[in-house]
């Protein structure tokens, strides 16, 4: 647990006592380079670590861990930092602020500008899988399905908007997650009915007490169950 009397000051900490946190997957050369150039000035970090502390003057990294990896490469005995508190969300808002982490978007409640932003992001990253769809008709699409129900990103993939399963799905993982909705046994939208599965539609059947369709097929329960 963090010294409360230390949360949000600067210290000039040793490196010694000090974790790295989770590596991070930049190249040996930009790490070696950048602590080339720290070492030509007067080998202080401008930029601070933000650092928890976990144990009595111990510390871990928690933000800006591309500094850590310089100073270490810089041979640095004591480094700038900002002492955070040690709560997840802290340390997750901090690598965000960082650069280190793609923030994410709750698709269940998102809305339209920010759906439209998130596939821009997407699709203007180098190597894209979502390259070739087309932003409008996706935006549109997935803004008016019934995404408050969505238990996860498939359905999309039946909307006709140009990302199917597989890689796509995937890529949207990266900016999108879900906080889904109870369905409602009385639900009638089709548009609702028709994201279902045929045995979750059978299910919604059987708790409304009627009776004949166990044999039907997916069509024929979306029709039943809307009316």
């Amino acid at each position: 647990m963090s010294n409360l009397s230390d949360v949000g000051n600067l210290m000039y900490l040793d490196l010694e006592i000090i974790e790295p946190g989770e590596i991070i997957n930049t190249s040996e050369y930009i790490i070696n380079a950048t602590a080339k150039e720290l070492s030509n000035t007067n080998g202080r970090n401008w930029i601070p670590l933000i650092v928890k502390e976990i144990a009595e003057d111990h510390y871990q990294v928690i933000g800006n861990s591309f500094i850590y990896a310089v100073a270490e490469a810089a041979g640095l005995e004591k480094v700038w930092c900002i002492i955070a508190d040690d709560s997840e969300v802290t340390a997750k808002v901090t690598k965000i602020l960082a650069g280190e982490e793609i923030p994410k978007i709750n698709l269940s409640t998102a809305s339209r500008d920010e759906i439209k932003a998130a596939l821009e992001y997407l699709i203007e990253q180098p190597a894209t899988v979502l390259k070739g769809i087309k932003i409008p008709v996706a935006t549109n699409r997935i803004d008016e399905a019934p995404r408050q129900y969505w238990q996860d990103l498939k359905p999309i993939t039946k909307l006709k908007c140009g990302i199917s399963a597989g890689k796509k799905v995937k890529a949207l993982e990266q900016v999108f997650y879900l906080t889904p909705e109870s369905m409602p046994d009385n639900i009638k939208d089709p548009k609702v009915l028709t994201t279902l599965t045929t045995a979750e539609l059978k299910k919604i059947a059987k708790k409304r007490k009627i009776t004949g369709y166990s044999s039907f097929n997916k069509s024929k329960l979306v029709n039943l169950l809307s009316q």
